[in-house]
């Protein structure tokens, strides 16, 4: 999961600079490493969140950066329902 936050005085410039990009633009920004399931833009407070799974944390690291002169990016690894059960399962012995 990655959650953002425009710094404020890049608020028009990032979300010029992203309503300009084509999906294929989308997908080289990101690289070819990650799957994004779901993204989405509070335009009003200049922040969202973007769901997408990758297990390269370079190639995480790399989407990042592109974007780091505009924004802070907080990046934390998430389980879906069936992955946590299996997990607490695992860790449990349950």
């Amino acid at each position: 999961m990655l959650l953002y936050k425009i710094h404020p005085e890049k608020r028009h410039e990032a979300l010029k600079g992203f309503a300009q990009m084509s999906d294929a633009d989308d997908k080289a920004d990101m690289g070819e490493q990650i799957k994004l399931i779901g993204r989405w833009h509070d335009v009003a407070h200049s922040k969202g969140v973007a769901i997408f799974e990758c297990d390269n944390t370079e190639a995480i690291t790399n989407w990042a950066l592109n974007w780091n002169t505009a924004l802070d990016v907080e990046i934390t690894p998430v389980l879906d329902d069936a992955e946590t059960r299996a997990f607490g399962k695992k860790r449990f012995g349950v």
